[in-house]
């Protein structure tokens, strides 16, 4: 049996503990001395994370079972557990997160009560879910800790010792998980945290093995694609750039580190679309890379590029054909120009058209312009689904619109109309349609919702083609051409964005779109009003490449991230002072919410 450590054996120093964790959780003051450090700042973030006290409630996650670092660890798991014998030792294998991945323990009555705190594979213990314990603290922390008894924030973990080590990735040098060893405080000793430490030195040595093969890959892949193409190719992974003479022949030095840079930032992309750069040449530079990956972890990319003469736009073959400019638009993308081209085909043939998209894609825009560009003359009715919902004179206006004036009516957001609305509009458009004559009138409806519902599907059969427009996320590229534009509409014609700041929006997610780019552009003007609006003046929505939509409580997180960031010039661990938060936690959040640094 592994022996109790003296320190912390005494039931005198169990109750004074347990005394000390009530005064905090009641907001009294700690007395110096009465917690250890890494523990009361856990417990700091505990409280100010709103986690309950009185109960543990932690996230289930489904996961992924197989994955580089459980191939790795669970060889080593399994010696471990052999070697201890059937001592009642949980042998705990998580994820970043905090998500258990694999839990070994041969005692069936301590595996039931594990089970009764949910220690178990899905579940996560991240501090933010269950507040102090070995697990979270040491993910939170960064370093390697011993959470004994009441040192747990939660109730019903007091009985348990937990001693956990962060795992970190030899090639990208980022926390991939812990290795935790948890018992009855009774059974607790102090070779648990030792043990914990020697396995995760012996699971960070597997996952070398599993680095080197992964660099073979990489540098195979480099030579493969430089035999295969005539251009510039680059292969980035951690600490090491490979570059072909091409590229030491065609670009100078600072061209090279510039698409080296860009060619970093594209291996942490989760999605392969190409990326666009102007080069100090005034050359635009087309990046496309191939990712070195194992299993979930990206460890390289090879990029080959692509030189066009400054000015050349990039084209595919299978782009559809470019149009004459239509009215108040801009964008060259081949799903946008696809979206447009299809509307326009519509509208000429008379055929009615349902436009999908997600909000602030420019579904109203292209209707406007393309009518505007075939018959300005005519009118062009916009009708919202509150105005048809329920309102027998609105449905009355749409009928009169359609009794031979001719012209365009726009529905938009179909999709909040409820059931015996889309019937009363359907019956409203089929009669309006066979009582045209001499001037038809053409009809598109928008919707928000990409999935047809039910309700839906009587009034969709008079548009025989649904046009899906694109989110901005889908041809980024073309926002160099759209905030000009805004500029423009904004009376900032004066007022222009530079090349970093460009590049750093094209790096956020955009998930308002183009409408939400408007937005942002109309904060800019208000604190700059002329001149070249660089990076730092964009707001926090731009400093990140988050590609979820935060809720309002994580968007205040984000925001208060990036202001104490820019106020530090970069520096993280002053920001995380300014904030409250510790190093870990700072980086934690930056990686987290996307947010994009410019010194480390």
């Amino acid at each position: 049996m592994v022996s109790a450590p003296a320190p912390q054996r005494t039931r005198l120093q169990q109750d004074r503990l347990a005394e000390t964790r009530e005064r905090f959780l009641i907001s009294e003051s700690v007395e110096p001395g009465r917690v250890r450090d890494p523990i009361l700042a856990s417990w700091l973030r505990s409280r100010r994370w709103g986690v309950a006290a009185d109960h543990v409630e932690p996230l289930y996650r489904d996961f992924e079972p197989d994955t580089t670092l459980a191939r790795s660890a669970l060889p080593v798991l399994r010696r471990l557990q052999d070697s201890l014998d059937g001592q009642r030792i949980s042998v705990m294998l998580t994820d970043a997160d905090g998500v258990v991945l694999s839990r070994m323990t041969t005692d069936p009555d301590f595996e039931r009560h594990l089970d009764r705190v949910q220690l178990a594979p899905g579940f996560s213990y991240s501090e933010r879910h269950v507040g102090t314990n070995g697990i979270g603290t040491a993910l939170e922390s960064g370093r390697a800790i011993y959470v004994f008894g009441h040192e747990h924030y939660a109730e019903h973990l007091e009985d348990l010792a937990c001693a956990a080590v962060p795992i970190r990735h030899p090639l990208t040098g980022m926390t991939v998980g812990t290795v935790d060893l948890t018992c009855l405080c009774v059974d607790a000793g102090p070779l648990l945290i030792t043990l914990a430490k020697t396995t995760a030195e012996q699971i960070q040595q597997a996952l070398v093995a599993d680095s080197r093969a992964t660099a073979v890959l990489l540098f195979e892949e480099y030579l493969r694609t430089c035999k295969g193409t005539g251009g510039i190719v680059f292969a980035v992974g951690k600490d090491v750039v490979l570059m072909n003479d091409h590229a030491r022949q065609l670009l100078d030095p600072t061209d090279q580190s510039l698409l080296v840079e860009q060619a970093g930032e594209m291996v942490t992309e989760p999605a392969s679309r190409p990326a666009q750069i102007t080069l100090s040449s005034g050359a635009e530079a087309r990046l496309y890379w191939h990712p070195i990956r194992e299993a979930d972890l990206v460890y390289g990319a090879v990029v080959e590029v692509k030189l066009s003469s400054a000015g050349h736009r990039h084209t595919r073959d299978d782009d559809p054909p470019t149009r004459q400019g239509l009215p108040g638009l801009v964008g060259s993308g081949s799903l946008w120009l696809r979206g447009c081209s299809e509307v326009e085909s519509a509208y000429e043939s008379g055929e009615w058209v349902a436009l999908e998209g997600e909000r602030g894609v420019g579904k109203l825009a292209i209707l406007r312009a393309i009518h505007q560009a075939h018959n300005p003359a005519a009118r062009f009715r916009v009708i919202e689904a509150e105005e048809v919902a329920g309102s027998p004179p609105s449905v009355q206006l749409l009928g009169e619109l359609l009794d031979g004036a001719g012209g365009a009516v726009v529905v938009r957001h179909i999709d909040r109309l409820r059931a015996d609305d889309c019937l009363k509009l359907a019956d409203q458009l089929r009669t309006a349609r066979a009582e045209q004559r001499e001037r038809p009138v053409w009809v598109a409806v928008t919707s928000n919702v990409a999935t047809t519902t039910d309700d839906q599907v009587d009034l969709l059969r008079l548009f025989p083609k649904t046009v899906e427009i694109p989110p901005l996320r889908h041809h980024i590229d073309d926002l160099a051409d759209l905030v000009p534009l805004f500029l423009r509409r904004l009376n900032r014609s004066e007022l222009v964005c530079s090349g970093d700041a460009i590049k750093l929006m094209m790096r956020a997610s955009w998930p308002g779109n183009t409408q939400q780019v408007c937005d942002v552009l109309n904060e800019v003007v208000h604190h700059r009003r002329t001149g070249v609006i660089q990076p730092a003046e964009l707001p926090p929505e731009c400093q990140t490449v988050s590609r979820r939509v935060l809720s309002p409580l994580e968007s205040m997180e984000r925001d208060a991230i990036v202001r104490g960031l820019l106020n530090a010039s970069g520096r993280k661990d002053e920001a995380a002072r300014s904030l409250g938060m510790s190093r870990a936690t700072i980086y934690r959040k930056i990686h987290e919410y996307g947010i994009v640094t410019r010194r480390t």
